[in-house]
């Protein structure tokens, strides 16, 4: 991957957070700096970045509430947590909270680059893998070539809207998807995000899911969107 990527940095020592944005800049990266907790959560929300270096001790804001904030929302870009935090049960707990590498300060810069070039290259192929022409949840199946799903054998009538955001979520599988989210990748960035368009939706595919079946497939997680999964929710 071409080193063009957009980096964050979450870092309240400033020459720490200065000493990565030259050292990144100098290999052609783009880097913008937070230096408190809410401040990175804002941006890494607001802003589309390919990396996320997450410090753990900052103000207003943990690193650890950071990382748990983004995954909520479904935000899949890396997080590389980079502090002085180097116990077993904070590794642990940064996993578990979803980071996905964990680089201890003090630290050499050539060691910080090669974890970002490792988790750009995951990142990056995992994005373009090619998905398949079929998905199949329990018995539903999304023929993403002729555009169509089919629950239990019988064709589902679905407007183009209807079978976007039914595809999105199935690509998804499992995931949390926020109506933010849904709003952009099915609507476009430029939609009203004011509007509960997105749960509208979800309920008419739900009639036409759902409706008249003994499993559910589409599933609500209040406060933070929507999932597809084949798997009863309990909560």
């Amino acid at each position: 991957m071409e080193e063009t990527a957009r980096i964050l940095i979450i870092e309240d020592e400033k020459k720490v957070a200065a000493f990565i944005q030259k050292g990144l800049e100098e290999h052609n990266f783009k880097v913008d700096i937070a230096y408190d907790g809410l401040a990175g959560k804002e941006k890494a929300f607001k802003e589309n970045y390919d990396l996320i270096i997450l410090d753990i001790k900052l103000p207003l804001m943990d690193g650890f509430e950071v990382c748990q904030a983004i995954r909520r929302t479904n935000l899949q870009v890396p997080i590389l947590m980079l502090t002085a935090m180097g116990s077993l049960e904070d590794k642990v707990k940064g996993f578990d909270f979803g980071a996905d590498d964990y680089l201890l300060k003090p630290f050499e810069f050539d060691e910080l680059l090669v974890r970002i070039r490792a988790l750009l290259k995951r990142s990056f192929q995992r994005i373009t893998k090619e998905p398949e022409a079929k998905i199949q949840i329990a018995d539903l199946i999304i023929d993403r070539n002729a555009k169509i799903a089919i629950r239990s054998g019988k064709k589902v009538d679905l407007t183009a809207k209807e079978y976007a955001l039914l595809e999105y979520l199935a690509l998804n599988e499992g995931k949390v998807i926020s109506r933010l989210e849904l709003t952009e990748k099915i609507w476009g960035v430029d939609f009203d995000t004011g509007t509960n368009v997105v749960d509208v939706y979800i309920n008419f595919l739900r009639k036409k899911i759902d409706t008249g079946f003994s499993k559910r497939l589409i599933h609500t997680r209040v406060g933070l969107g929507y999932m597809l999964k084949d798997e009863e929710e309990n909560i």
